[in-house]
């Protein structure tokens, strides 16, 4: 009886989004924004010492490679200047090169973006996703799970996980890509049926992250599987993890405006 009055004082938790922006998702820090380009006395060498996981290069144009960004915060507390939280959930991108910021050139990303727009083009109302943990530290796990709980209900999109690849339009892939799980990984991609699609979840992911060129396992799953649309974060959340899902069936748009 207290669960059904509880659910009654609540109401409806489920988020509109993608429909309608949602507020706890704007306000989580999803990404590294670069506010401006340094003045002539910021050393170069200096601000790439921020950065444990080499994310910062300044190499005569200040960039941040979002998809080794572990989130620490060093660079926004050392030089709020230059450095803030992005807090827009709407970070995943199709091609590596468009994790770096500020933006590469759009034509060096817009074949790719081509080319899987026509082999997804079937692939809208329903959405069987597998996931394959290779090497993670459990931390996208929680929120992977946490797309099927009520407030993100992903069932509600057409969007499903299957324990099967047979069955399988994305394959979801946290980890490192450790030496261990890459043939098992490699075999889960070509059960898969064609057309379909892969989804870097996480910067371990996309890089390597903290034991990118370590004996602990490949930088990223790239070198293992082709990877389609990548997902930043140190762990990326519901609902970047819900948007990436979605930008990889063409769904939606990588940068669009909600309200």
């Amino acid at each position: 009886m207290a669960w059904l009055l509880r659910g009654l004082r609540q109401g409806v938790v489920t988020s509109r989004y993608p429909r309608r922006s949602d507020v706890y998702g704007r306000g989580y820090m999803a990404a590294i924004a670069v506010l401006h380009a340094p003045d002539k006395s910021s050393a170069d060498d200096e601000l790439a010492a921020l950065c444990p996981t080499g994310a910062i290069l300044a190499d005569g144009r200040l960039r941040v490679d979002r998809g080794r960004c572990i989130l620490c915060g060093r660079c926004v507390e050392a030089r709020p200047d230059l450095f803030a939280f992005d807090g827009s959930p709407e970070v995943g991108r199709i091609g590596r090169r468009a994790l770096l910021v500020p933006d590469e050139d759009e034509e060096a990303v817009e074949e790719v973006r081509a080319e899987l727009a026509k082999r997804t083009r079937f692939l809208r109302r329903s959405i069987h996703v597998r996931h394959v943990d290779a090497g993670s530290d459990g931390s996208e796990e929680w929120e992977v799970a946490a797309l099927t709980n009520p407030v993100y209900d992903v069932q509600r999109l057409g969007i499903f996980f299957t324990a099967t690849p047979r069955h399988a339009d994305l394959l979801l892939v946290t980890g490192v890509g450790t030496a261990g799980m890459a043939g098992p990984l490699r075999l889960t991609y070509e059960a898969m049926p064609f057309p379909k699609v892969v989804l870097a979840a996480g910067t371990d992911a996309i890089s390597g992250g903290l034991l990118h060129s370590s004996y602990a396992g490949a930088d990223g799953i790239g070198s293992v599987v082709p990877v389609d649309v990548w997902v930043p974060g140190s762990p990326p959340s519901p609902f970047s993890l819900l948007h990436g899902i979605l930008v990889a069936v063409g769904l939606l748009a990588e940068n669009r405006a909600v309200t």
